[in-house]
């Protein structure tokens, strides 16, 4: 009898594995379609942007709105979500440090009556989609009053680590003993729960101002730094480097990553900067961007480039050449972060308020081959796609499945058993493909490809005959509807790190 699992991945497999025509794409004709592409969304929970949609909703409510936007997820033929899962120093998971966070229930630190965490990393998993844990690293609240946290709110408990910043509140980053304590909350999910990636978003210190008043911390820990600005940078430079080796310590297979705003520093200010005029992250919020991807701490960088192309301050066809210089020759990979959530907004100007906009970015970055893919903010606005600018995205240059990426640092690790095609039939409905894992563990996923004829083992380094990318399981059966006589198919089995194992024998349908 099958198990539960297995039955459970059957019912996701429909809507895992949508198959894809093989006639000519409506792309470049020298285009490649890349085996490996990020194609992510961010999944928001601070103040109820997308998930739970609002407070006080009942687990089964929640659980089914999660359920929802991995519906969405797989008809924008995306391969990874990036889920916020500690919006405000509190969690969505039962965690030992901080409060259950108030968007669940509406109430700081009361149970939601389920693991949330949990329930979404199994469901992700079914989908065969990949799991990135979204976490920000220092806002405590959205209001500023500590007498509104949980009375067991670390902040409460530790009235000296919080400070107070344009009506919010915040960890004190200069506190070697806030950073430990941040870092500890963060990773107890990483350790708990079987995740594809530990996220920061891109907000750092608020200010770089002294209206941020950490003066006591910086008088006591300050001394050697020439000012406020390089100990304050230090502080959040020991953030990522501490994470970073956290992280391979502890769950050395999954990915650490950031998202940081698009700028690094302007020209004006920085020769190595980019030919732009608006806000520095290295400046502004005391992140240094560039430097975390020259000195190798981060496996990806998803820089925001929120601007469209031609934008006087901020022009993205100048911004992607720019990360793709510093991403050149590193061990971090550059993903890109897409404002989905501008695409045919009346309040934007009017070159966002053409369809094409954004797939003109990612045609823009097939010139670079640094890039590596993107994410989209937010999901809402992947779902409601207002001027059908994601549609238009997704035609133009998802027509192939592509699995996530492959870390650099985990390329050249053990790929998984080369499985067996056991057959492939035709059906009324079309091919019908059944393949088998070999060796003891599971394929995450199975890759299935499909040519007019025998295929050379090189033509499996790309996207251009691969129809469909299903759950793993020790044996997968997926029709194909387009199949026909004559077809030859094959099987490819995908691990957790995205790496993929030789082809399968060959099977021609007769």
């Amino acid at each position: 009898m099958p198990s539960r699992r297995t039955l459970l991945k059957g019912l996701a497999l429909a809507a895992a594995s949508v198959a894809v025509p093989l006639p000519a794409l409506a792309e470049a004709a020298d285009y490649v379609p890349p085996l490996h592409q990020m194609r992510g969304m961010w999944i928001a929970s601070v103040v109820n942007i997308n998930w739970p949609s609002k407070p006080g909703l009942t687990a089964e409510q929640q659980k089914a709105e999660y359920l929802a936007w991995l519906d969405v997820a797989q008809q924008r033929k995306l391969n990874s979500v990036f889920v916020q899962i500690r919006p405000t120093a509190d969690a969505f998971w039962p965690s030992p440090f901080e409060p259950w966070s108030q968007y669940l229930t509406g109430t700081q630190g009361q149970d939601p009556g389920y693991d949330p965490l949990g329930f979404a990393v199994e469901e992700t998993h079914k989908r065969g989609l990949a799991f990135h844990a979204w976490f920000n690293p220092y806002r405590v609240s959205m209001q500023p009053d500590p007498a509104k946290l949980h009375p067991d709110h670390p902040g409460r408990k530790h009235p000296d680590w919080i400070l107070p910043f344009g009506g919010k509140l915040y960890y004190n980053p200069g506190l070697p003993e806030v950073r430990k304590f941040c870092q500890d909350a963060m990773m107890d999910a990483v350790t708990r729960y079987d995740i594809d990636g530990l996220h920061f978003d891109d907000y750092f210190y608020p200010t770089n101002t002294t209206a941020f008043d950490d003066s006591a911390a910086f008088a006591k820990y300050g001394a050697g730094f020439p000012d406020l600005a390089s100990w304050r940078r230090n502080n959040v430079d020991l953030m990522v480097q501490e994470m970073q080796q956290r992280v391979l310590a502890a769950k050395p297979d999954i990915a650490w990553g950031i998202s940081p705003s698009g700028i690094w520093r302007n020209k004006a200010s920085d020769p190595l900067g980019s030919e732009t005029s608006g806000g520095q992250s290295y400046d502004g919020l005391h992140a240094d961007t560039r430097g975390w991807v020259k000195k190798g701490w981060l496996d990806y960088i998803a820089p925001q480039l929120y601007w469209y192309i031609g934008q006087p301050p901020a022009d993205y066809a100048k911004l992607v050449p720019w990360w793709s210089d510093v991403a050149s020759g590193t061990n971090t990979q550059l993903w890109i972060g897409q404002a989905a959530y501008k695409a045919g907004d009346p309040a934007q100007a009017a070159q966002w308020q053409a369809p094409g906009e954004l797939s003109r970015h990612l045609t823009l970055n097939r010139e670079h081959p640094e890039v590596g893919g993107d994410i989209w903010y937010n999901a809402n606005d992947v779902k409601v796609d207002r001027i059908g600018s994601i549609t238009t995205a997704v035609n133009d240059h998802y027509q192939r499945p592509a699995l996530a990426p492959v870390l650099h640092r985990l390329a050249d690790g053990e790929p998984p058993h080369r499985p067996v095609l056991a057959y492939a039939l035709r059906r009324s409905g079309g091919v019908e493909v059944r393949a088998v894992a070999t060796g003891r563990k599971e394929p995450f996923l199975f890759a299935i490809f499909r040519f007019d004829g025998h295929a050379s083992p090189e033509a499996f380094a790309d996207a251009r005959n691969l129809v469909a990318i299903v759950p793993g399981d020790r044996q997968v059966r997926w029709t194909d509807p387009d199949g026909k006589r004559g077809d030859h198919y094959y099987v490819v089995a995908v691990d957790r790190a995205n790496r993929t194992s030789k082809p399968s024998n060959g099977f021609r349908v007769i």
